[in-house]
This record gives structure tokens, C-alpha cells and sequence, in this order.
């Protein structure tokens, strides 16, 4: 795409933003927790759970257990092990193909996550997942080559040209390769999986989190989404009103962010419009939406 072709009107576009739990939020992943389960006589045996429905039985401890206690071994599938191909990667690929073939149905975030590409908006993924940042760039990565249509990519080229126009050095548009333009764009954006190791350390360096709780662990990468989006919107120079979407499947997620918004985040970015989406119930488009704002308090 030539240089001089750009959205012009990026610089009254509103300010947007996007925190995108993956799991059955954005794709449907074939990866399976490994537990054991009790029956009817008392013994146990090997059961496969997927994501969506360990958000429902994580805390039935009387009836579901990691195998010999080790929760590692359950969450085998969810790391990346050194040598091997990434699993987020070949699910992702088998997620996609499912999806294209017709074989399943979107997830509630997938169409506001395509959007929020083919605008060039700012996002961070945030995964109770293992995976390092890289596998899970590279998932986005391969959400934009597979899903998004010629058309959409062209769309983003075009909005990203925009921003790098708008807000950066005179005369980077001209210099950058469209392939350039999306490599920045990706680089500005966050990808937390908040149960791989070095993630967990960067928590355990703050004393305000608890490493040890995954609601926690979340809580900790919005944060550090948020203040890394403000310092962007600082450069920025702009003084319109911002709004931060957040979506996750886990009911228990969803709670732990909507109070840390009232309790935290609404007094740190006074006047930030806070939208939570509930996508727990995949029969609802988009999810259950709740507002959390230091003006509107809270409300469905």
C-alpha cells in the first residue's frame, strides 16, 4: 500500500481500548486441564476439562483434583515446553480451522476483536495460560493473516498509516514497509499469560498483588496495560475521554476486575469509562455488559 494512502481522520477518532481474555472469548481452543474426577464408588480416574467448563468446577475440590496433586501436570497443555512447536500455537491453527470450515460458531469477543485490528486500536491480551508473550503475538499474528480478508488488512494498513501520521516523528510513515507499519503497531500492544513463571516473578516484585491467586494475576497485567495505554495517550497530546473495554469467560475473573476498577483503577484514571463483558454465556452476543466509571458507578 503507497505511503500518502491513510486514514486522515484518525486524529478525531475516539479514544478506544480493548483487554481481551483468549479462551472461548476470542477462540474456541481444543486444550484440555487434566484432572482426575471422583465417582459414584469413590475412585478416581482420568478427566479432560475444557477451559470453559473448569471456570464452572476449578473451586469443587470434593469432586476434581489435579493428578498425584500436581497442578503442573494439569495444565501440561497450557505451557510452552523448550524444543517443541507452541500448543497455543496448534490449537490456535486448529481453533481457525474449525471456525473457517463451519464446524464452529464465533465466540462472543471474536467480531470486537477483529474490529479492534481492523481499526489499529490498542489491545492486550491477558490469559490465565502459561505461554511465553511471543507464542501468544504470534497467535495474533496469525488471526490477522487467516481471518481478517484482504480488504480488512488493507482497513488496518490504512488506520495504522493514520496513527504513525498523527502521532509520531514527520516523515516515519514514509520510511516504513507495510510490514513495518504492523510490526510497530504489535509492538505497542500487551500479551500476558499470568501463569508463566517470569510473569508470576514480575508479580511477586509487587507487594500490592497476591502471585499466588489468578484474579490477582489478571489484575496486575490490566494495570500494566493501563499505565503503558497512558503513557501512549500522554504523547499523544490528546484530551478526549478514553474507554477501556475488558472481556473474560470466567464469572470469577469478571467480579475480581469489576471491583478492582471500583476499588483501584476508577480513582487511578478518574473520568476513564471502564466496560466489563460477562462472555460466560456463549448464547449472548458480546456478552453480559456491565459500565464501571468514577461518574456512573455501576450498573448492567
Amino acid at each position: 500500500m503507497p505511503a500518502n494512502d491513510y486514514n486522515p481522520d484518525i486524529a478525531r477518532r475516539d479514544l478506544k481500548y480493548y483487554i481481551f481474555d483468549w479462551d472461548d472469548n476470542i477462540l474456541h481452543m481444543p486444550t484440555y486441564i487434566h484432572l482426575d474426577r471422583r465417582l459414584a464408588d469413590g475412585t478416581w480416574v482420568p478427566h479432560l476439562v475444557s477451559t470453559a467448563l473448569f471456570s464452572v468446577i476449578r473451586k469443587d475440590t470434593v469432586n476434581y483434583r489435579p493428578p498425584n496433586g500436581n497442578w503442573d501436570a494439569a495444565f501440561v497443555e497450557f505451557r510452552d515446553i523448550e524444543g517443541s512447536e507452541s500448543k497455543f500455537l496448534l490449537d490456535a491453527k486448529n481453533a481457525i480451522d474449525r471456525l473457517l470450515a463451519g464446524q464452529d460458531r464465533e465466540p462472543p469477543s471474536f467480531n470486537t476483536f477483529r474490529k479492534t485490528l481492523r481499526e489499529g486500536r490498542l489491545f492486550a491480551i491477558v490469559t490465565a495460560r502459561g505461554h511465553n508473550p511471543q507464542s501468544l503475538r504470534k497467535g495474533v499474528e496469525m488471526f490477522i493473516e487467516r481471518i481478517l480478508t484482504p480488504e480488512e488488512k488493507k482497513e488496518m494498513i490504512r488506520n495504522l498509516r493514520g496513527y504513525v501520521i498523527c502521532f509520531d516523528e514527520p516523515g516515519l510513515n514514509e520510511r516504513l514497509s507495510d510490514g513495518e507499519i504492523l510490526k510497530n503497531y504489535l509492538d505497542q500492544n500487551r500479551y500476558h499469560a499470568v501463569t508463566n513463571p517470569k510473569f508470576i516473578r514480575q508479580v511477586k516484585e509487587n507487594s500490592n498483588f497476591d502471585p499466588e491467586n489468578s484474579e490477582s494475576r489478571k489484575q496486575f497485567a490490566i494495570l500494566d496495560f493501563l499505565e503503558h495505554l497512558f503513557r501512549m495517550v500522554e504523547r499523544m497530546g490528546s484530551n478526549r475521554p478514553v474507554s477501556v473495554g475488558f472481556s473474560d469467560d470466567d464469572p470469577g475473573n469478571v467480579a475480581a476486575v469489576a471491583d478492582f476498577i471500583r476499588t483501584t483503577l476508577r480513582k487511578r484514571f478518574p473520568g476513564v469509562k471502564f466496560v466489563v463483558y460477562d462472555t460466560s454465556d456463549p448464547d449472548v452476543d458480546k456478552g453480559h455488559k456491565l459500565v464501571v466509571s468514577g461518574q456512573l458507578g455501576l450498573f448492567s
